[in-house]
């Protein structure tokens, strides 16, 4: 073999999967549960449907477009409806699953976790804090589970053990897991929908409307909690919001890192380019980025931004070629999400700032505590209901990376670990909201954090 050549088949090989093991194992794979299926080009069937109703076409009037009033058909009715299946918004929907909630979820990729699994972001980040100088677990309840299932899955997650924080998972591990709690919890699924607006009542959100395939479909809710990362449906609603720029990136992973040759490189005075941070998959790692600057809701930048960044991954693999010894690492794969760090931030009842980050500030209402980042000089970080709580717009809940901070803090709140924290305490909120029939405004707090507990968060 020319060591100029190494490929992902050489990949598998050295991971222990043969080429005839590969071919075996996807032909295994028939469907839902079968064990063997027919040829792929008999699976093909002319079915009798219904035209997709998208409410009539779209008109030009007057050198304008216009959209003509239409009905937007019910797709369902909730109990509580969860906008974005990231990491908050699995655990949201999870937690008020789990009280016997009716609860949906609607994502617009085909799998869940967000930047966690999507965006390549492998490592769980603030899972821990020292207090007292003992490391101690913030990070528990239903986001802890989801950790710990990853250690019967081998090849699934790294540095979850005792003593350690700041584990750092597969990817395909998580989506799996995600999906399997999900579906253990009773939580209905809506994937390759796009929620596009808010149905509103005067100041009260009373569902979303969505796009997919099967045309323009609303869902109607008693709550909606917005784990949209980028506060799409608060931002519809007309409730306050900050507006950020921040840097872009795409996340791509590299192969073959340990066939290196570190003797090669160093006879021929070289130094060895960096090559990310480790994987639980061997000689496999994950290179961050952080991009440009831009709005992260400006589509046209983020169309650039997407082929700039993958054409500068490709770039640097090109220089990593040139140094002896790297001669057989490749790009494993690239983010099928672009790396967005904040877009829209709620303006909440109260904020999460870094003053009181700092100043470990507790508060009556906390509905969770985060471990500790560099950005809050080693202390954990309390979270105030009033931070998912908009400040005039009803029957809503903010959770993930849009929920109320202060413009440094937001880089601590769209971390891993604290969107589990936000994501759980805003599921459980819209839980008791519904089981006591009144809006997140007026819920008792004490029987949210009786829940929180009762469910293993850490609130302090």
């Amino acid at each position: 073999m020319n060591e100029n050549s190494y490929t992902r088949r050489d990949f598998l090989k050295t991971a222990g999967v043969g080429a005839a093991g590969l071919t075996i194992g996807l032909g295994a794979l028939g469907g839902a549960g079968r064990v063997s299926a027919a040829p792929i080009h008999q699976g093909s069937a002319i079915i009798q449907a219904d035209p997709i109703n998208h409410g009539g076409p779209v008109i030009i009037s007057g050198g304008k477009v216009i959209q003509p009033q239409r009905e937007i058909r019910v797709m369902r009715e909730t109990d509580v409806l969860v906008v974005g299946g990231g990491t908050a918004g699995v655990i949201a929907a999870i937690s008020a699953a789990r009280t016997g909630a009716d609860v949906t979820l609607v994502e617009r990729y085909g799998c869940f976790g967000g930047l966690w699994t999507g965006g390549l972001v492998l490592i769980v980040l603030s899972t821990h804090a020292r207090v007292g100088g003992k490391l101690t677990k913030c990070v528990r309840g239903i986001g802890d589970e989801m950790l710990q299932r990853h250690l019967k899955i081998p090849g699934g997650i790294i540095n979850q053990a005792p003593g350690k924080s700041n584990p750092t998972s597969d990817p395909e591990v998580t989506k799996y897991l995600m999906a399997e709690m999900v579906r253990e919890a009773g939580v209905h699924v809506v994937l390759h929908s796009w929620v596009t607006n808010a149905i509103m009542d005067k100041g009260t959100v009373r569902g979303v409307l969505l796009e997919s395939k099967s045309g323009p479909m609303a869902i109607k809710a008693k709550v909606v909690i917005d784990a949209s990362g980028d506060g799409d449906v608060f931002g519809a609603a007309g409730a306050e919001n900050v507006r950020h720029t921040h840097r872009i990136g795409l996340v791509h992973r590299l192969g073959g890192v340990n066939t290196v040759d570190r003797a090669k490189a160093k006879k021929a005075g070289v130094k060895l380019p960096r090559f990310g941070a480790a994987t639980p998959i061997p000689g496999v790692t994950w290179v961050n980025m952080q991009g440009p600057k831009a709005d992260c809701l400006d589509v046209e930048a983020l169309s650039k931004i997407e082929m700039d960044d993958r054409a500068a991954i490709w770039k640097r693999m090109a220089e990593i070629h040139k140094v002896p010894g790297c001669e057989k690492v490749f790009v494993l794969d690239t983010a099928s999400q672009l790396g967005i760090r904040t877009s829209r931030t709620l303006v909440g009842t109260q904020e999460i700032t870094l003053k009181n980050a700092k100043a470990r500030k507790t508060y009556d209402d906390v509905v969770g505590v985060g471990g500790s980042y560099s950005l809050t000089g080693g202390a954990p970080c309390s979270v105030p209901y009033g931070s998912l709580l908009p400040a005039k717009i009803d029957n809503l809940l903010a959770a993930g990376r849009c929920v109320a901070a202060d413009n440094q803090m937001l880089n601590y709140t769209r971390l891993i670990a604290p969107c589990m924290v936000t994501g759980h305490a805003a599921g459980a909120a819209a839980a008791v909201a519904v089981a006591d029939k009144t809006s997140p405004r007026k819920v008792n707090i004490a029987k949210v954090q009786a829940l929180l507990k009762k469910q293993g968060a850490h609130l302090g």
